[in-house]
């Protein structure tokens, strides 16, 4: 991290408030000078973001013939369009459930036995709910609805895009490894890999954790108290989640692009070569 310039006020730099609008929430702080912003100020960088005066100060010092700060979005895009498309086709496969009266939750839901037949279904059971009870998919899309358009604005769209699904993934593998008789529904893998995300990246921005850090234990601890909660999708998603933001903030500059890219290529051929080990020693 930078100092801020010279003799520039520091005035509402305080953890959790914006400096510019001391009555708003921040959780996150500039790249560059440390001050907290709120989402209104905010401009999204590689992994990241930046305060109105520091992307000002950085345009300014670019030469002319200087190619483009690399952005998460398109100029002037902020909408959480994978996050909210995400969550339409889910709530569409549920409708569908219910129509099917459960022939599209047998066809999606991850059943371990299965995985070298129909492999697919290591993903798409991020896309089928429980057909019994409501609450399991509310519980899911409300948690991708507040967390989902935070994670992408601050990452990217390809880059969420990336930590959803590997993090589905690294919840069905965890279920192959550790319950590989259980029959899995639910998005509870890939959400659980948006708040490791969430916390990694937001500990490196220097954003206060304690909530997120308690809200994660919480729901862990609720998988393994309430039965038929697979902790173990949890777990994984977790993990594989957290993996990912770490990569992201190892490789945020934009000559660190490609090697990101295999690198998070990288952590999808694990998971596959953790499920080809798992099918082969049987």
């Amino acid at each position: 991290m930078t100092d801020p310039a010279a003799g520039e006020p520091r005035s509402g730099t305080g953890a959790g408030t914006c400096y510019r609008h001391p009555d708003r929430a921040s959780g996150v702080r500039c790249q560059r000078c440390d001050r907290s912003v709120c989402p209104e100020c905010w401009t999204p960088a590689a992994v990241g973001v930046q305060c109105p005066e520091c992307v000002a100060a950085a345009r300014a010092a670019l030469p002319r013939r200087a190619p483009a700060v690399v952005r998460a979005f398109r100029p002037g895009s902020r909408a959480p369009v994978v996050s909210y498309s995400i969550l339409a086709v889910t709530l569409a496969v549920f409708v569908l459930q219910w129509v099917t009266q459960g022939a599209v939750t047998a066809a999606l839901a991850y059943f371990p036995p299965l995985t070298a037949i129909e492999p697919w279904r290591m993903l798409t059971v991020a896309l089928v709910h429980s057909d019994s009870s409501i609450f399991h998919i509310v519980f899911n899309m409300y948690s991708l609805w507040v967390l989902g358009p935070l994670l992408e604005s601050l990452i990217g769209r390809a880059r969420f895009a990336a930590v959803y699904v590997l993090s589905a993934l690294g919840g069905s593998v965890a279920v192959l490894w550790l319950a590989p008789l259980s029959i899995v529904v639910g998005a509870s893998g890939a959400i659980f890999g948006l708040l490791g995300a969430f916390f990694v990246i937001q500990r490196r921005l220097g954003g206060r954790n304690i909530q997120l850090v308690v809200i994660i234990a919480i729901n862990l601890a609720l998988g393994f108290l309430i039965p038929g909660v697979s902790w173990q999708s949890h777990v994984g998603g977790l993990l594989v989640g957290a993996a990912c933001a770490a990569i992201m903030l190892r490789t945020r500059r934009a000559d660190q692009q490609r090697r990101q890219a295999w690198l998070l290529a990288g952590v999808g051929a694990l998971l596959v070569a953790a499920t080809v080990l798992r099918l082969v020693i049987g």
